[in-house]
């Protein structure tokens, strides 16, 4: 999954999402380089320095890049302004991983998830803490998987969704691209693109701007 286990990590965004990434790469025993972040007041975290642009990296193109902002289409920006770097992975060592399953390079894997057979992720997505991922489900690129979230088996969830926390969706379905799942709520019924779904059973409620 990751590009090179031994290359150190770039880390573009010092905020909470990236301190908690940051502390998986050292639970993994990998090696840190800096963080990027556009805030002027921030020039530590966690220990390792903080610059304002990436520009700023010595040896860019010795280490690994994680964009650790929660934001979806932010991490698309991104990933889509510079399409040279070389993108890592971070999966937390307590992750329950099938060996058949597949995990997209810039994506990261927080404490406690289980990810089941023939599963495929995407790239640049966010499977937060003890998410579920069941069997042959899909998960295009840029999807945040909330804390406590269940997807069954054989789900596909479309580019740039965000599924809140502990929301549940049932087995067999489509949710579209840059939906979003609201916390706690239960799909019981495939989902269009760009739509906002709350409640119990979950019921759409809202458009959401196209990108």
């Amino acid at each position: 999954m990751m590009m090179n286990p031994h290359k150190p990590f770039v880390l573009i965004g010092a905020k909470g999402h990236g301190m908690v990434i940051a502390e998986i790469i050292e639970e993994n025993g990998q090696m840190i380089s800096v963080f990027v972040d556009a805030d002027p007041q921030l020039n530590e975290q966690l220990g390792y320095p903080v610059v304002q642009r990436l520009d700023a990296v010595d040896t860019l193109h010795d280490k690994q890049v994680i964009i650790s902002i929660g934001n979806n289409a932010t991490r698309k920006k991104l990933a889509l302004q510079h399409p040279d770097l070389v993108f890592g992975t971070a999966v937390h060592p307590s992750v329950k991983l099938s060996k058949r399953a597949s995990v997209g390079e810039g994506t990261v894997v927080m404490a406690g998830v289980c990810i089941n057979s023939k599963a495929q992720i995407g790239h640049h997505c966010i499977l937060n803490t003890h998410c579920s991922i069941d069997h042959e489900c899909v998960l295009e690129d840029y999807v945040h998987v909330s804390p406590g979230a269940s997807l069954a088996g054989h789900v596909t969830v479309g580019e740039g969704t965000h599924i809140g926390t502990g929301a549940s969706v049932l087995p067999n379905l489509t949710i579209g691209k840059w939906c979003t799942i609201g916390a706690g709520a239960v799909v019981i019924h495939d989902i269009p693109d760009y739509t906002t779904v709350v409640g119990v059973p979950g019921k759409v409620i809202k458009m959401n701007p196209h990108e």
